[in-house]
């Protein structure tokens, strides 16, 4: 049976059907996210201190998973990682898919977290670290105080980005049979034979997502912005406090008239 001819109001009525989906498609996403920080964390610390060997296996960790297709990565976890673990005794082979997916996207997210954080940490001037060590503060408190407030500003567009990048990626978990958003699409596409409005449903809300994400982060990056000055305001002299509260003023000011506008 070939395909249908195009019904626009069928667009709605897949979108609607889409959106129980959305949890599992959001969860993928929390969780690859959460195992990426704590995987991309403990693979720049050994490049930040310089490890001899431990920063080599984090250079080949980064390197590996930068350098593969994340679908090549969801079939090694799937169809390899159970054969790998089966002489140690233990059995994968009635794990959900779900966790295979989470591991991979998790790991691959962690490679490229890894760098944000290297580059977010380096690009802290090295001048302030050593001021703070001058009046008297110990490395955790500079890391604490001085060094993770600025990095963390530095870091979060790159993180933000890899959201939702990690996002759009979830559309290859239906590959291993987990039901997100796309693999609900097609079957919606695949029953009544209108493919098109199953992907345009499917494309405005991966659009949807995207956008409501990027303001999300666009307004965590100015918070943490404001909070800076804020805290510096202590730190500056009068004219610097009068220059940064005019700074502040002028852009409260172009946010209204953008938002009037």
């Amino acid at each position: 049976m070939g395909e249908q001819a195009f019904e626009f109001g069928l667009i709605g009525v897949y979108f609607m059907k889409l959106l129980p989906t959305l949890r599992l498609t959001l969860l993928i996403v929390v969780g690859s996210i959460a195992v990426g920080l704590i995987a991309g964390t403990l693979a720049a610390l050994p490049r930040l201190y310089r490890v001899p060997i431990l920063q080599r296996v984090s250079q080949v960790y980064v390197s590996f998973f930068r350098g593969t297709p994340i679908l090549i990565q969801l079939f090694l976890f799937y169809y390899g990682l159970p054969e790998l673990v089966e002489p140690l005794g233990l059995d994968l082979s009635r794990t959900p898919a779900l966790a295979f997916v989470v591991l991979a996207y998790g790991l691959h997210s962690g490679a490229f977290i890894s760098e944000a954080i290297r580059a977010a940490v380096t690009a802290v001037d090295r001048g302030q670290v050593e001021a703070a060590y001058a009046v008297g503060m110990s490395g955790p408190q500079a890391l604490r105080r001085i060094v993770l407030p600025q990095a963390l500003v530095i870091a979060v567009p790159v993180l933000g980005n890899l959201v939702i990048a990690n996002l759009k990626d979830t559309s290859l978990a239906f590959t291993l049979g987990v039901m997100e958003l796309t693999g609900k699409a097609q079957t919606l596409g695949l029953l009544a034979q209108h493919f098109l409005e199953a992907y345009l449903s499917l494309a405005a809300l991966y659009f949807i997502i995207s956008w409501g994400l990027e303001r999300l982060f666009l307004w965590w990056e100015r918070s943490l912005l404001r909070k800076q000055g804020v805290a510096a305001l202590p730190r500056l002299g009068r004219l610097g406090r009068q220059a940064l509260m005019r700074r502040f003023a002028q852009e409260a000011r172009l946010g209204r008239e953008g938002a009037s506008g």
